[in-house]
């Protein structure tokens, strides 16, 4: 029978390896990202359920009601793989198939592809009804965080 574990855990290290390595390529592959909205926003801070709700479809307003619109990077960025990593635990392929079955359903529409941080930071900033996620070196005045990606 002892014989049998390494035969039996043997397809399991190659999964597990690749989720390591992806966490870690996740880690190191990009700085630190934060959720934006406009400095004339009144949000001053949400929570990373609130935050995946939005930018899932599964809520379409701020706390407070105001209006809430979400912006994601382009498909294939090291930033958007990660944010939802870290805030919706959805890998790639996870969140294809979930807007897949969202659109097929007529249950929402997938957030607005944007070409960059300093493109969401723009848009964000010129728009209160906007939230994106931008690398935190892209920060400045004219946007401000309102949840550290961890």
């Amino acid at each position: 029978m002892h014989r049998l574990i390494p035969l039996l855990t043997r397809p399991l290290r190659r999964p597990l390896c690749a989720a390591a390595l992806l966490a870690a390529s996740l880690h190191a592959g990009a700085g630190e990202l934060v959720v934006i909205v406009s400095a004339k926003s009144p949000i001053a801070t949400l929570r990373a359920e609130q935050v995946a709700d939005i930018f899932l479809g599964q809520i379409a307003n701020f706390p407070g009601g105001a209006e809430a619109v979400a912006l994601d990077q382009r498909i294939g960025s090291p930033e958007r793989d990660e944010f939802y990593a870290k805030v919706a635990a959805k890998t790639p392929p996870l969140i294809k198939a979930y807007w897949t079955k969202m659109i097929f359903t007529g249950r929402g529409q997938p957030p607005k592809e944007v070409p960059g941080s300093a493109a969401v930071r723009k848009l964000v900033a010129d728009n209160p009804t906007l939230i994106g996620y931008i690398d935190k070196a892209a920060l400045d005045p004219s946007v401000k965080a309102v949840l550290v990606v961890r």
